[in-house]
C-alpha cells in the first residue's frame, strides 16, 4: 500500500530551491528522474515542472528511509521533507545544481512500472510513441515549458485587450452549417432527425453580430474545427486568438496587432520587435517569392523570364509563354558546388510534388558551364537569362516553366527548402510582414466558379466595388494576413458592413438569392437594423506559439495533439460506437466493404 501526504504539505516546487534557502527545512514532491544506489550513499533527483532537485540519503539518515530510498526506482511519484544543504559535487547545469535536500522524511506515493520510453529532455524516440503515451512524453521539461509558455501568450493576449477596451465573448460551439470554405466537422441532432450542428471553423458571423450588437471591441480565445487535410501547422481543432473592432479601417486593425506582437514577444521571449511591419502588396509578394507568405530572411527572389522566351524555339519554354503560364527561376548565388548534378536531381524530384513538370538548370563552376537546355536556345536567348538572372560563377539557375500557378508553388517552395538547406539565414530571429491588397476572389477550376480568398464577408476595396460582377478578376479585398518568417501567423480584413454589396458578393460566387437566404439569412435580416463599419482578424495562437518557442510542429505546443489521419493515438479516436447509440440519432453507417 502507498504511502500517503498526511502530516505533510509542499513548501517549495522543486526548481524554487535555490541557495536561497540553504539551512531551511523543505517538502518538495515530484517524480524520480532518476535513481543512483552508491552503496552507503543514495541520490535520487526529484523532477515537477519547475525542475530538478537532488534527494541526499547518507549514513545520518534513518534507516527506515534509508532503504525505503533503496526500493526507489524512475517515474515514482514521491515527497520528501529535509533540510536544504550545499552540495559537494555542483551540477551547473541546472539551477539548483548548488544545492541538495538532506532527507529526514520520505514519502512513496505511488509507484511506476518502466515507462516505454526514458523521460529525458532530449529524446529520439518516434512521434508515435511519444503520442501514444502523451500523459508520458508531457512530463518531459521541453513539453512542459513550451505548455507554460502557451498559458503566458494566453494570459498576455487576454490582459493586452482587456487594457484596450475589448470584451471577452464566448460564442456557440454548436452552429449552424454554412458550407464554403473547408468542410465542416458535423454534429447529428438528436430532437431534429435527420438535421445537423457543424463544429465552428471560426466564430466569424457571430463575431460580425456582435459588432451589429453594439460591442464595439471583442475577442476570445476561441475553439475551432476544420475537416481537412493536415501539415506540420494544422490540426482537426486548434485555438485562435480572434477579434474584431468597430468603427475602424485597416491601419486601425494592423496598429492594434502589432502592439499585442510587440508585447507578447517582449514579455515571453525578451525580444524587441520593431514595429510598424513591413507591409507588402500580394502581387509583389507573388512576383518575388512565388507565395502570399513569403520568408523574406534571404534572397532567391524568383525572375521572370517569359518576355525574353515569347519565340523561343525550345518547345518547353514556348509552350509557358501563353497567357496564364510563364518561365520564373531562381538564381542560388554562390552553391554550385553544393548543388551537384545529383542534389539537381532530388530538387527535381521535390518540385514534382507541387506538379512542376521538370527543373531546368544551369550550373557556373571553375571548369565551366553545365545546364540542362541552353544548347536548346539561342545564344541570345541564354545572354539575356545570364544577363536578368545576374548569373556568375559559382551560380546555379534553376527554373521552372508551367502553369502560373505550378511555376509559383513549386518555386516558392524550393526556394524556402534551399534557404534551409544551404542555412541562408539566422536561427532565431523573427522577421514580420503584413501581406496586404489580396484579390478578393480565386477560381476554383474543379467547380468552375469564382471562390471567395478568405471568406464572403470580407469587403472590396471602394475602388473596386463596381468589378464585383463585372470583372471579378480584377477585385481586390481590404484584407491583410500578418506573416512570420514565412508562416502566416493571423489574417484578417475590414467586412461588409452595406447589405447591397453583401448580396453581390454572393451573387459573385455563385449563390442564389435563395441559397444565400438560406445559408446566412440570419446574418442579411440583422444587416438590416443598422451595421457599423467593422473589421478585424485572427491568430492561429498554436502557431504562434509554435514559432515563437522555435518547433517545428504545432504538436510540440499542443497538450493532446492528432497525428496526420486526424486520429488519436493515445485514446485510439475516432472510434466505433454502439449501434443503440447511432439509431437515437437516427443515422445508420454504411458498410463501404
Amino acid at each position: 500500500m502507498a504511502d500517503t501526504m498526511q502530516g505533510l504539505k509542499r513548501t517549495h516546487y522543486c526548481g524554487e530551491v535555490t541557495e536561497a534557502v540553504i539551512g531551511s527545512e523543505v517538502v518538495v514532491s515530484g517524480w524520480v528522474q532518476r535513481a543512483r544506489n552508491l552503496g552507503n550513499l543514495i541520490f535520487i533527483d526529484l523532477r515537477d515542472r519547475s525542475g530538478v532537485v537532488q534527494l541526499a540519503f547518507g549514513d545520518k539518515t534513518d534507516r527506515a528511509i534509508f532503504e525505503k530510498a533503496a526500493g526507489v526506482r524512475g517515474e515514482y511519484v514521491l515527497m520528501a521533507k529535509g533540510v536544504l544543504r550545499r552540495r559537494e559535487s555542483v551540477n551547473k547545469e541546472i539551477k539548483t545544481g548548488e544545492v541538495e535536500i538532506e532527507v529526514t522524511d520520505l514519502r512513496v506515493l505511488a509507484k511506476s512500472e518502466t515507462p516505454p520510453f526514458e523521460i529525458v529532455d532530449n529524446t529520439n524516440v518516434k512521434e508515435e510513441l511519444r503520442l501514444k503515451y502523451r500523459y508520458l512524453d508531457l512530463r518531459r521539461s521541453p513539453m512542459q515549458q513550451a505548455l507554460m509558455a502557451r498559458h503566458r501568450i494566453v494570459k498576455i493576449a487576454r490582459d493586452y485587450f482587456d487594457k484596450n477596451d475589448f470584451v471577452e465573448i464566448e460564442t456557440p460551439v454548436l452552429i449552424k452549417s454554412t458550407p464554403e470554405g473547408a468542410r465542416d466537422y458535423l454534429v447529428p441532432s438528436r430532437v431534429h432527425p435527420g438535421e445537423f450542428y457543424a463544429l465552428p471553423q471560426s466564430p466569424q458571423l457571430y463575431k460580425q453580430l456582435l459588432m451589429l450588437s453594439g460591442y464595439d471591441r471583442y475577442m476570445q480565445v476561441a475553439r475551432c474545427f476544420r475537416d481537412e487535410d493536415l501539415r506540420a501547422d494544422r490540426q482537426p481543432e486548434f485555438t485562435q486568438i480572434d477579434i474584431e473592432m468597430s468603427f475602424v479601417d485597416e491601419e486601425d486593425v494592423m496598429t492594434m496587432n502589432e502592439g499585442f506582437i510587440k508585447k507578447v514577444f517582449h514579455e515571453v521571449l525578451g525580444v524587441e520587435v520593431q514595429t510598424p511591419f513591413r507591409r507588402m502588396p500580394y502581387d509583389e509578394a507573388m512576383s518575388r517569392y512565388g507565395v502570399d507568405k513569403p520568408d523574406t530572411r534571404f534572397g532567391l527572389e524568383l525572375c521572370d523570364l517569359t518576355d525574353l522566351l515569347k519565340n523561343t524555339e525550345f518547345k518547353v519554354f514556348a509552350g509557358a509563354t501563353a497567357e496564364g503560364y510563364s518561365v520564373r527561376g531562381i538564381n542560388v548565388k554562390g552553391a554550385a558546388a553544393t548543388l551537384t548534378r545529383k542534389e539537381i536531381d532530388k530538387l527535381t524530384d521535390f518540385v514534382k510534388t507541387y506538379r512542376a513538370k521538370g527543373l531546368a538548370f544551369t550550373r557556373f563552376t571553375a571548369d565551366g558551364v553545365s545546364s540542362s537546355f541552353e544548347k536548346f536556345l539561342t545564344e541570345d536567348e541564354v545572354k539575356a537569362i545570364h544577363e536578368r538572372m545576374g548569373a556568375e560563377e559559382g551560380d546555379v539557375l534553376l527554373i521552372v516553366a508551367d502553369k502560373n500557378k505550378v511555376v509559383f508553388d513549386s518555386l516558392g517552395a524550393l526556394r524556402n527548402h534551399l534557404a534551409k538547406m544551404l542555412h541562408l539565414y539566422e536561427e532565431g530571429t523573427f522577421d514580420f510582414l503584413w501581406v496586404t491588397d489580396f484579390p478578393l476572389f480565386e477560381y476554383d477550376e474543379e467547380e468552375g466558379r469564382w471562390v471567395a480568398m478568405h471568406h464572403p464577408f470580407t469587403s472590396p476595396k471602394l475602388s473596386d466595388v463596381d468589378k464585383l460582377l463585372s470583372d471579378p478578376g480584377h477585385t481586390y479585398a481590404r484584407a491583410y494576413d500578418i506573416v512570420l518568417n514565412g508562416v502566416e501567423l493571423g489574417g484578417g480584413s475590414i467586412r461588409i458592413s452595406d447589405p447591397e454589396i453583401q448580396q453581390k458578393m454572393f451573387e459573385a460566387i455563385g449563390l442564389t438569392d435563395e441559397q444565400a437566404q438560406e445559408r446566412f439569412g440570419f446574418l442579411l435580416n440583422a444587416f438590416k437594423y443598422g451595421v457599423p463599419p467593422h473589421g478585424g482578424m485572427a491568430y492561429g495562437l498554436d502557431r504562434l506559439v509554435m514559432l515563437m518557442l522555435g518547433k517545428d510542429s504545432i504538436k510540440e505546443v499542443i497538450a493532446f495533439p492528432k497525428v496526420q489521419n486526424a486520429s488519436d493515438l493515445m485514446t485510439d479516436c475516432p472510434s466505433p460506437v454502439d449501434q443503440k447509440d447511432l439509431d437515437v440519432l437516427h443515422i445508420r453507417v454504411q458498410d463501404d466493404k
